[in-house]
């Protein structure tokens, strides 16, 4: 069971798992008993994963009431994570019913093979009735419980079905036996009622061990978790539960061990493998200083971690979560299944009673009526309707998991297969990050490192990429930085600033500002001193700020800002992000680079990457509130758009596009705001992840929409030849049972995908 908290929203969720439920109508009705209790606001029940996520305002008692909902429904509440957590099971665990119904049922079944072959016998009826009765009311005893409830609650399902076709052949049989003249030998029906239940048995529990398999993501990600952690406690190393373990602490990791949690390495140097979280295959080095993910597996060294994150608040507990997420919602396809499912039992029971009057009003036997009318009933139970989309999307996320690519819900993994346009954020999206300073000039005259000085101290308490390139420049040549006051930031454009005299006199502290030249020239700065070599940078791809000084007004002189020199910084793509965008163009997709550097240095850029400036790939000079307004822009030309961002700032664009994919570098920079606001959270700093996201999610709609095509298809196919005849409902029970198998191991096909290079 999961409980979460939105205060926005001031309601809570909840997953029950719901044992029992057998088909699609089983879905409705539990979602119909839930939508009942009051303060319920949203219901999900998903088939595949035998769960059901409830959204509802906080009262006394809830979860006992929401409990008690989908038992006096006629199924049986337990744990959500029961399944998750059990250890794997034996594949041939659930198999003993089918073997006991097989052995009886082929008795029953060998005359008829023999018949094929001109053997002409028969068991006696009493044989027959001996074979049959066990399986059609023991092993069949779950169809009679679970139909009895639902025709209680006045709903039809799997169950209902199965029950009264079979017991509907089962009594004809007796019927037939009982009313024969004495010494004739009347056909009998033990073997269809006998085999249908024991093909449902057998479907069932093939269905059973594919669900194991589309789990098997999840229950991966819970097995990174170890259970102890080695803590460094008052009287030494002791070994603890993890549930104990505390922010704070500091912790021994022994070569080969999982990290037991989130933290920061501070003594050894070791090797990680982070492949399980991000996909990544070759180890990650650490030093110290760098961030340790829990549920990583530590290399040849041993390193003792001091303890950042615990529980529901590490990076695994966050992918397990979003993974979960995405494989309990509902996507939008299958709001179709849902309008056919509530309406589809009542419709067979009423076909099945039309075909038992229509042959048997023309003339025909009347167990040949009744066998017609019970084959319609078996082969119409809506089983691969229900599965046929929660399997699909629970293999989809769970092998995108494995890549490195989090799917946060069922609606933008169904929205992702129609992006034609992804708009990237440039700055540590499809460059490094980390630009350097390439160029400081001052203006004639001035003291250069003195000015390099102030322009560090001025940008010292920033974590601009930027600002952070100025200081270690300055660092790197030795000089003092002095703490800045009376910082003022102005978002997209620069810094305003006191910074003390670099010489230690006791003079007045002068006022710097240093900021993009949009910035000074909103200030009415003259700049024309530094315009050619400022030019000339911006060609070859740089961007340029300027380093500037505010006087303040005199008696004879009115304010005025003095420009003081010129700093130029670079970026380099990452190594795979031109491939990226190849590949992306290879898929007939647009893509856009936004930017917020001067025009010059954009397209420079861009060309490097891949990207065509004259096709207006590239979107430049947009401030970082302005991005969410070139989403729109492109939304508005009628295409389906992806945000591809990985800072705060790009929250409001990953949220006003159709689809938002926020690149979080595990053990690295990644935002939890932009990760939140996005349907998609790519595990680490890849741009080639971008298309394996739309490819994946491809792949899976292209499944669903598979399966729903031959689930729909068998039924519309199946029923009318069943009601005229041409099947019996040994054939009908085999091919009902085989249709879910079919829809599920479609469905695992996907677990073969793997990312394009």
């Amino acid at each position: 069971m999961t409980t979460a908290t939105n205060p926005s929203i001031s309601a809570e969720s909840l997953d029950i798992g719901v044992k029992g439920m057998t088909c699609a109508s089983c879905v409705g009705r539990v979602e119909r008993a839930l939508k009942k209790v009051p303060g319920v606001q949203s219901v999900a029940v998903n088939l595949a994963t035998e769960s059901a996520r409830i959204a509802y305002e906080p009262s006394d008692n809830m979860q006992a009431r929401l409990r008690r909902a989908v038992r006096d429904a006629g199924y049986e509440p337990v744990a959500f994570d029961a399944a998750i957590d059990a250890p794997d099971a034996s594949p041939w665990v659930g198999f003993m019913p089918v073997a006991i119904g097989l052995g009886l049922s082929a008795p029953l079944v060998l005359p008829m093979l023999g018949g094929l072959l001109g053997w002409h016998w028969m068991l006696p009826a009493w044989a027959q009735f001996a074979l049959a009765t066990p399986v059609q009311f023991i092993l069949g005893a779950r169809f009679y419980k679970a139909g009895w409830h639902a025709a209680k609650n006045l709903a039809g399902n799997m169950d209902l079905l199965v029950a009264l076709g079979t017991t509907a052949g089962w009594v004809l049989s007796v019927w037939l036996w009982l009313t024969a003249a004495p010494g004739v030998m009347p056909h009998l029906y033990f073997e269809g009622s006998a085999v249908v239940i024991t093909m449902v048995l057998l479907g069932k529990w093939l269905e059973a061990r594919a669900k194991r398999q589309t789990t098997s993501a999840i229950r991966a990600l819970h097995g990174l978790r170890p259970d102890t952690a080695h803590l460094i406690g008052l009287d030494g190393e002791v070994d603890v539960p993890v549930a104990e373990v505390l922010v704070g602490d500091r912790l021994v990791v022994k070569p080969g061990e999982r990290l037991p949690t989130d933290g920061v390495l501070q003594e050894g140097q070791t090797q990680v493998d982070e492949s399980m979280l991000t996909g990544e295959p070759l180890p990650v080095v650490k030093d110290p200083g760098a961030l340790l993910t829990g549920g990583s597996i530590n290399g040849d060294g041993r390193i003792v971690m001091q303890v950042k994150a615990v529980g529901v608040d590490t990076v695994l507990a966050h992918i397990i979560r979003l993974v979960e997420d995405a494989q309990a919602a509902k996507a939008p396809i299958q709001r179709l299944v849902d309008q056919v499912s509530a309406v589809f039992v009542p419709v067979v029971l009423v076909i099945a009673l039309l075909t038992l009057l229509g042959w048997w009003l023309t003339g025909h036997p009347f167990e040949v009526a009744v066998i017609n009318a019970v084959t319609v009933l078996v082969i119409a139970c809506p089983c691969a309707l229900g599965l046929a989309t929660p399997a699909a999307i629970m293999a989809g996320t769970g092998v995108a998991a494995k890549y490195g690519i989090l799917i946060k819900d069922a609606q933008a993994l169904e929205l992702a297969h129609k992006v034609d346009v992804v708009a990237f954020d440039k700055t540590g999206t499809l460059t490094v990050g980390q630009p350097r300073l390439t160029a400081f000039q001052a203006v004639a005259g001035a003291d250069e490192a003195k000015l390099l000085a102030a322009a560090a101290s001025l940008q010292s308490g920033s974590e601009h990429p930027l600002a952070r390139a100025v200081v270690a420049a300055a660092s790197e040549r030795g000089l003092r930085i002095h703490p800045p006051v009376n910082v003022r930031a102005v978002p997209g454009r620069g810094t305003e600033g006191e910074v003390r005299a670099t010489d230690g006199s006791e003079a007045a502290q002068p006022v710097y500002l240093i900021g993009s030249l949009r910035w000074m020239i909103e200030l009415g700065v003259d700049w024309r001193a530094l315009s050619a070599p400022a030019a000339k940078l911006q060609g070859e791809g740089a961007t340029v700020s300027l380093l500037a000084q505010r006087w303040a007004a005199t008696a004879s002189l009115a304010e005025r800002i003095e420009v003081l020199a010129l700093l130029a910084f670079a970026d380099e793509p990452k190594p795979d992000a031109q491939a990226a965008v190849a590949a992306l163009r290879a898929r007939g997709i647009k893509t856009v680079m936004i930017s917020g550097d001067n025009q010059g240095a954009a397209e420079a850029m861009a060309r490097r990457l891949g990207l065509r400036p004259e096709d207006g790939e590239v979107r430049a000079e947009v401030l970082p509130g302005d991005k969410a307004a070139q989403v729109l822009a492109l939304k508005s030309g009628g295409h389906t758009v992806a945000m591809v961002g990985d800072g705060v700032n790009d929250a409001p664009a990953l949220t006003a596009a159709d689809v938002g994919m926020a690149m979080a570098n595990v053990g690295g920079g990644g935002s939890d705001v932009a990760m939140h606001a996005a349907g998609i959270t790519l595990m680490r700093g890849d741009p080639g992840l971008v298309a394996a996201a739309l490819d994946i999610s491809d792949r899976t709609v292209a499944k669903i929409r598979q399966n729903l095509f031959w689930a729909f298809a068998y039924n519309v196919a199946g029923i009318p030849l069943a009601a005229l005849g041409f099947l019996n409902p040994v054939v009908a029970g085999a091919a009902m049972a085989m249709s879910s198998v079919s829809v599920m191991s479609n469905a695992l096909l996907l677990k073969r995908w793997k990312p394009g290079k």
